[in-house]
């Protein structure tokens, strides 16, 4: 492994792996498709982390492979976050009493009210009489998020996402794999990350909502959260974040917007 192996490897997460034979384009057999500039970036990472552990372990010798490999660049485009309109709409098609229903609208309402990230939400267990085994306190409106190293952070709920969380618990009460320990069920048992944005897909196209997904509604949290006047510090705790600029990165789609708010609203020139 050298070099210009891994930056052949880099290139090809970006544009697909090809096989040019006498200037026909035919995609190669290895099935790697084109990819995000984040998405090559986090193999760049992954890799230099994994050559520098084989070299600690000397399992590799020389140095190391990626010395002279360019660190892929990565647009710096924020998100777009969802209107109130967007996130009407989609509370919207989910209104129903089936199991689907209520499970996908707690769902959502998570996602709008706590910027959860999709693998903290499929992880939360449930037991419906030993707290010790469940990740939800409805009393007390608030979940328990599980991280690595054994780590746990507690976030809060609101009422509307508590609400729908109540009611998704007691059409779960019914389903018939309600002994699992996994707080939400879908017809084939857990319901995983690729259920989840598989659903997210779905209830976009009913609503005519387009580009949903688990990372808009963090995204969107911030956005709202710094919109309503809350702090820095706060979201930071509720979301998870360690430091103030990883969080106000999830808001920066809407910086202009929230600064003219306050230009409004504070407006040093009228002073004189």
């Amino acid at each position: 492994m050298d070099a210009d192996a891994i930056r052949r490897f880099l290139l090809a997460t970006r544009a697909g792996c090809w096989i040019d034979d006498d200037e026909v384009r035919t995609r190669c057999e290895c099935g790697l498709n084109a990819t995000s500039p984040g998405n090559a970036h986090k193999h760049y990472r992954n890799l230099r982390a994994f050559f520098g552990w084989l070299i600690k372990e000397q399992e590799l010798l020389g140095p190391h492979p990626m010395a002279a490999v360019v660190e892929p660049e990565v647009p710096d485009n924020p998100e777009d976050v969802f209107t109130d309109d967007e996130l009407r709409a989609l509370v919207k098609v989910c209104d129903g009493a089936t199991f689907e229903s209520r499970r996908d609208l707690a769902i959502i309402r998570i996602f709008m009210d706590t910027g959860i990230r999709a693998g903290g939400l499929t992880g939360l267990r449930y037991h419906p009489t030993d707290p010790d085994l469940s990740d939800v306190d409805l009393g007390g409106k608030q979940l328990t998020i599980h991280l690595k190293g054994g780590r746990t952070r507690r976030i809060p709920l609101g009422a509307k996402a508590a609400a729908a969380l109540d009611r998704y618990l007691r059409a779960r009460a019914r389903h018939k794999d309600f002994a699992e320990p996994w707080l939400w069920l879908s017809v084939k048992g857990r319901f995983t990350q690729s259920g989840v944005r598989q659903m997210l897909e779905r209830r976009a196209k009913e609503a005519g909502v387009h580009n949903v997904h688990p990372h808009r509604f963090r995204h969107t949290f911030v956005d709202d959260w710094l919109e309503s006047g809350g702090t820095v510090q706060d979201v930071m705790e509720v979301g998870g974040w360690k430091s103030a600029q990883a969080a106000l990165r999830y808001g920066r789609a809407a910086d202009e917007r929230r600064a003219h708010t306050a230009h409004a609203r504070l407006s040093p020139g009228d002073r004189i």
